[in-house]
């Protein structure tokens, strides 16, 4: 997950709450809440942008 190292803080927290938005943006789309889809989906984006500009790999998306 971290290239053979063991999972630090900031990843551990990275990824959850990488899982958290995830998780918030399906429910927005099920609410069909369009402007918190909007929200979600730009945070999940920026989320994914700062783990992999630190070298931590995300699971494929789940939403």
């Amino acid at each position: 997950m971290t290239r053979g190292r063991t999972m630090d803080a900031f990843t551990a927290g990275i990824l959850q709450r990488i899982h958290t938005t995830e998780t918030d943006l399906s429910r927005a789309r099920e609410s069909g809440d369009d402007f918190l889809v909007d929200v979600e989906q730009a945070e999940l984006e920026d989320l994914r942008r700062l783990a992999a500009e630190h070298g931590v790999e995300v699971g494929a998306a789940t939403v």
